[in-house]
Parts: C-alpha cells; structure tokens; sequence
C-alpha cells in the first residue's frame, strides 16, 4: 500500500512558496502521490452540504498539479474528485493529456458527477443530467485520447473528423479513478474506471464501500482493458490516521491510502502532519 497526500491546494498552503516547500518535502518523506480537490464556483451563502465557504480559497486542479508537476520527479498527481459533467470534454482531454505529456505520464484523472446544485447550474449543467454527461464525457475522452480516427456521438457531446495529440504517455490513457459512494458510483467504477476513490473515518466505513463494490462487479460487466479495480481512500474524520488502522486499510486491499493534513490554515502544522505520518510507511514495510 502507498500513501499519499491530499487537499493541499486551498486555503493557507495555496501560494507558491508553501506548494513548492510541501510538495517537495512530501516526495522527500516517501509519499507517493498528490490530491486535490475541484469546485470552479461555490454557492453563496453557504448551503448545509457544501463543503467549503463560499470565501474559502481553492484553485483549479489542473493548473495547481501543474505546478506541482515541474517542482517534483515521482509522485503522481491526482484529481480526488474533478467535478466531470461541468467540463467540456474535448478541453478537458487536451488539458490532461498536456499534463501527463510534461508529468511524464503522472496523471491519476479521478472524477465523480458533483453534487452541488448550484454550482452545476452555474455551469449549465441540470443535477438530473449529471450521471449521463459524467459517462458519456469520459467514453469521449478516450476516443481522444486512444482512437487512431477519434469519434463520438452521444446526446452531450457530439463530434467526427477531428484529432488532439499529442496523445497522454500512458497507454490506453491516464488511469481513471471514479469516486463515490452510491451503487451508482460503484457501477461506473466497475464499468469504466481504472480505480475507485472513496471517503470515510475508519477501516469499517472502507468494509461498507468493497462491499458495494463487490455487488456492482456481479452486475455490470468489467472490459478487460482495465485490469484490476484499483482502491484509493482517504480518511477523514479523524484525520490522525494510527498504525493499526494503516495495517487494516493494506489488508483490506487498499493500493492508496490518502491522509488530509488539517488545518490547512498553517502551514507549518501541514508538514508536522506529513512527516508524522510518514512514519507509517515503517509499519507497513514501506
């Protein structure tokens, strides 16, 4: 089992010094790939499920990891989630295909339909229709990204006699990872992802989601292209992850065990986070 770090592109850590500072001292410590987060525009005043103030900074996904990219050699850099049906999918290809391309195929594309109304609405996108551009933009992309004549006719997006290259290094593409935590979700992991992404506070609520993701096998059928489902959780709620619960997490089958170094309002206390839990990496043989 790997570790990595999540959420380290918001708040007091943004600015190019503490990226920089962090970002290096986490390749330093052991770990193995960089998370970030994605909401283009959140909805103000604050709603229950939302969450992050409306005031709250976080930047875009893409341009933070590449950043990221130029300042580090190994750690791959992931999306946990990006929020797919409000990006248009032929920009998208091109801008993630561009980072793998200067990462040196790095690239861990996680994705997940969103869940906030008025932010999908602020972007032209019906809550309603978010499952069914989240399919259909990722089978776009990979006609992008793998088509030797790229094609593709759905209700949300539509196109012929067109290319993109360069092509991302990764074979097939970068590996996709779909989060969520409804059948839906599963299914879809199943169905089109290289990888499941997941939330919770202990190794029981991982138990709960394999759980779900064992149903979804036995009802969606898994191309062989994909290889095996890859898991990545994060922990949250707590945040302090102990050595049992790692040992757990890599029994379970765990591939990516992702820690979230709260408060993100100082920055100092974010690298006390990483090198303590760096030491996990001894407990697991790492």
């Amino acid at each position: 089992m790997e570790l990595g770090v999540y959420g380290l592109s918001a708040k007091a850590v943004l600015g190019p010094a503490e990226t920089a500072r962090l970002a290096r001292r986490a390749e330093e410590l052991g770990y193995r790939s960089w998370w970030v987060g994605d909401h283009v525009v959140l909805p103000s005043p604050r709603v229950p499920e939302s969450p992050m103030a409306p005031t709250d900074p976080i930047l875009d996904p893409l341009v933070h990891l590449s950043y990221v990219a130029a300042l580090t050699e190994r750690m791959e850099l992931g999306t946990g989630i990006l929020i797919l049906p409000q990006r248009n999918p032929l920009v998208l290809a091109k801008q993630v295909a561009s980072l793998d391309v200067l990462s040196g195929g790095r690239v861990l594309l996680g994705v997940a339909p969103g869940y906030l109304e008025g932010e999908l609405a602020a972007l032209g996108v019906r809550l309603s229709e978010r499952a069914g551009r989240t399919d259909e933009y990722l089978a776009a992309m990979r006609q992008l990204w793998t088509a030797a004549e790229p094609e593709f006719h759905g209700r949300y997006a539509d196109f012929a006699g067109v290319d993109a290259h360069p092509r991302p290094v990764r074979p097939g593409g970068p590996r996709v990872v779909v989060g969520g935590h409804s059948p839906a979700a599963y299914r879809r992991a199943v169905r089109s992802g290289h990888g499941w992404i997941g939330v919770g506070g202990s190794p029981a609520d991982l138990a709960g989601h394999l759980e779900g993701l064992r149903k979804a096998a036995a009802e969606v059928a898994r191309p062989a292209g994909l290889g095996r489902l890859e898991i990545t959780f994060l922990q949250v709620d707590p945040v302090e992850v102990d050595a049992p619960s790692a040992l757990r997490y890599a029994e379970s089958g765990v591939d990516r065990l992702l820690v979230y170094p709260l408060p993100l309002e100082d920055a100092a206390a974010v690298e006390e986070f990483l090198e303590r839990h760096a030491g996990l990496l001894r407990h697991l043989g790492g």
